[in-house]
């Protein structure tokens, strides 16, 4: 055993300090973790508010080229006429 040689007075102090290290880096963890978390939810809302707006930008471009189209004058195509080849 780990403890052989150690009184018990000592093996429950190394005991008490395993586990609070092991408690620290567990804190140590769900900090770590709770800032990724935090980090990841201001990407989706950064990302979702861009979104929109891309959207919102693209359909009052859609519209735009739409009233354009509609107030365009009107193009007439000429008519070409058939070029009369000389009789020989």
């Amino acid at each position: 055993m780990a403890t052989k040689g150690l009184t018990a007075e000592q093996a429950k102090l190394r005991a008490e300090r395993n586990f609070a290290k092991g408690e620290q880096r567990r804190q140590e963890a769900e900090s770590a973790l709770e800032a990724v978390r935090t980090e990841q939810q201001a990407v989706a809302e950064k990302t979702a508010r861009l979104r929109a707006l891309r959207l919102a930008k693209e359909a009052a471009d859609a519209e735009a080229a739409a009233t354009a189209a509609k107030n365009a004058p009107v193009k007439v195509p000429k008519v070409r006429r058939a070029k009369v080849a000389a009789a020989k």
